[in-house]
């Protein structure tokens, strides 16, 4: 019996298709990430995911805003993953 794809090794692709829980190596999708404050370039720590709208501590902008899903970040705000 011929196997029509690799079960030990998934190509990038496939693995990137599948549910964190069903891939080769389980792991969260969720990250931390630095985002720099457009007005005053302070950098603040959020949540890919955050629920709650994250504001800027010393100019009160607006950084990201929560969607269903991961935070939608304002224009303007740079990020980098942790």
């Amino acid at each position: 019996m011929v196997l029509v794809q690799d079960l030990l090794n998934p190509s990038p692709a496939s693995e990137a298709k599948q549910h964190k829980l069903k891939t080769l190596v389980q792991g969260p999708r969720s990250f931390f990430m630095d985002v720099r404050c457009p007005g005053c370039l302070n950098i603040t720590t959020v949540f890919s995911h955050a629920q709650t709208a994250v504001v800027c501590d010393s100019c009160t902008t607006v950084l990201c805003t929560p969607t269903g899903g991961k935070a939608k970040l304002s224009e303007g705000c740079a990020f980098r993953k942790k």
